[in-house]
């Protein structure tokens, strides 16, 4: 293989890459169930990077069922998102993602920022109930459960829920384990079609695990839960702070 061919390779191994090349990733029918909770705010402190801070100290526990991924085909997601500010601007920081789709984990990881690892997620209809888990290996880390349909959500609410600006870490060590790619960089979901949104009564329980530590933030107060179904496109990173460089803010890094 010639050296300009090397340099046209998006990601290994030659020949049957972990995932394709091309756009943007278009979503059809992605369903999420989001249980916003407030948590120990020092708990939530200890966890979200600088520049970015935390005012009421929010997080969403969400489970996205994503039945056709162009390019990756049919998983579903759950992960924590943290309620944060960058300079006055409310948005969002991924603190953790789980996944059982390798294509999404090294796609998310190597073109994106996405803190993404292992882990099995489910959202299903039980009868009157809309059911959100996720497992880590064979152990129960998160379950969370919602009145079906019971009251229609605004649009304009579900695509604020959909739409905020997310920040989250990119980091990549080289070859000495020191870091060689340090930084916060920032995305934003523009191309969005609500086809459905609801709102209701919801809980959520999250259960002690060393390698999926989502209870270190703990539920102290159920504030709100929605269950929406879109299509979208995800939006390209962009980077806001380099760890290693603090004062260059050149450059794009997705």
């Amino acid at each position: 293989m010639r050296a300009e061919d090397v340099r046209k390779q998006l990601t290994t191994p030659i020949g049957a890459p972990a995932y394709p090349a091309g756009g943007a990733y278009r979503f059809v029918d992605r369903e999420y169930l989001n249980i916003t909770y407030r948590t120990d705010p020092e708990a939530m402190r200890a966890v979200v990077p600088e520049p970015l801070t935390v005012g009421d100290p929010l997080v969403t526990f969400e489970v996205m069922k994503m039945p056709d991924v162009s390019g990756l085909g049919a998983f579903t997601e759950s992960g924590l998102v943290l309620t944060v500010e960058h300079e006055g601007e409310p948005a969002a920081y991924l603190h953790s993602m789980y996944v059982d789709n390798l294509g999404s984990i090294v796609s998310g990881r190597e073109i994106g920022a996405f803190p993404k690892k292992f882990g099995s997620a489910r959202l299903h209809l039980d009868v009157d109930t809309l059911v959100g888990t996720l497992d880590y290996r064979s152990l129960r880390v998160a379950t969370a459960t919602m009145g079906y349909k019971h009251r229609r959500l605004d649009e304009a609410d579900a695509l604020a829920e959909i739409t905020r600006p997310t920040y989250a870490l990119k980091l990549l060590p080289g070859y000495d384990r020191k870091p060689r790619i340090c930084e916060l960089v920032r995305s934003q979901i523009t191309d969005i079609t609500i086809k459905g949104a609801w709102t209701g009564p919801a809980r959520l329980q999250l259960f002690d695990h060393v390698m999926a530590p989502l209870s270190d933030l703990p539920v102290l107060e159920i504030v709100s839960a929605n269950h929406i179904l879109c299509d979208l496109t995800l939006g390209r990173y962009s980077l806001v702070h380099d760890y290693l460089n603090p004062d260059d803010k050149s450059g794009d890094s997705a």
